[in-house]
């Protein structure tokens, strides 16, 4: 039996017309991107549309409402929270020896043989969107962080493994009345993040566990914090890493030792912006 491409299935499911997937497979000959991500980034389908085109297409099962369920405890440490996080991954239940295992791109087999190596389990994948998986890694993995709608409105992310620095640099925002958070590393950090959803993050480049460009990554993958500003700090003063981080992506970039005039310029810079005002 042929199977179906996924243009096919959105076809056959009324989601899309012909002339938007010809319109789609033009775009994807040239950049490359996977067809859904294409289809999702021109507005004529919906994430849950492709987990279920994929669901179809590799004869998978397609989950939702995972925020609803409880899941035992055995089952969710197979899966730490910052890789849940930071590749969009749920762990749904054990049979024998066999994970099933929730994914937004049920087609990542490099992570599923990752996966299935250091837990010595068969990985069993499911598919569902990251807004499911990220409800789910909310309720069972992070606890919440109360924040007042005053202090929501004005803070600031700090991520930074270097005590001394990240006192300094909190000291300085504070005068200002920004409400600041800190986070020791990358991981951490992009916990935080989907926590509070800052209104800025200034992070440092080099740090343990999650590097601040595999953070200011996987936030620009989600939805909810790909706008949020990041500021990068940095300890190798140049031209060239400047110009580098920048290009990334970065909204700005600060040399270490950071200076907490320049520091505090940068932020009110950032804040005018993207907020439109400064109090």
């Amino acid at each position: 039996m042929v199977r179906k491409k996924m243009g096919e299935i959105l076809i056959d499911m009324w989601v899309i017309t012909q002339e938007s997937l010809e319109e789609a497979l033009q775009i994807q000959k040239s950049t490359g991107k996977r067809l859904g991500k294409i289809l999702e980034d021109m507005d004529v389908v919906l994430e849950e549309d492709v987990a279920k085109a994929l669901a179809k297409q590799f004869e998978i099962p397609h989950v939702k409402g995972l925020s609803r369920y409880r899941f035992p405890n055995e089952v969710l440490k197979l899966v730490d929270a910052d890789l849940a996080l930071s590749r969009f991954i749920f762990p749904l239940k054990l049979e024998g020896k066999v994970l099933h295992l929730a994914m937004s791109d049920p087609l990542d087999v490099d992570l599923q043989k990752d996966l299935s190596f250091k837990i010595n389990m068969r990985i069993s994948p499911c598919v569902t969107t990251t807004e499911e998986i990220k409800s789910a890694i909310q309720k069972h993995y992070l606890k919440k962080i109360e924040v007042s709608e005053e202090d929501r409105k004005w803070n600031i992310l700090l991520v930074d493994y270097q005590e001394m620095s990240v006192a300094a640099a909190a000291a300085a925002l504070q005068r200002e009345g920004f409400t600041i958070y800190k986070a020791p590393n990358g991981a951490e950090g992009l916990k935080m993040a989907t926590r509070l959803r800052p209104q800025l993050i200034v992070t440092d480049i080099a740090m343990p566990r999650m590097d601040g460009i595999e953070m200011f990554r996987s936030i620009k993958e989600n939805r909810d914090l790909a706008n949020t500003p990041v500021i990068a700090m940095s300890s190798k003063a140049t031209a060239e890493e400047e110009f580098r981080l920048l290009e990334m992506g970065f909204f700005d970039f600060i040399p270490k030792p950071v200076n907490p005039l320049r520091l505090v310029a940068r932020v009110r810079r950032a804040m005018r912006q993207t907020q439109g005002r400064f109090h």
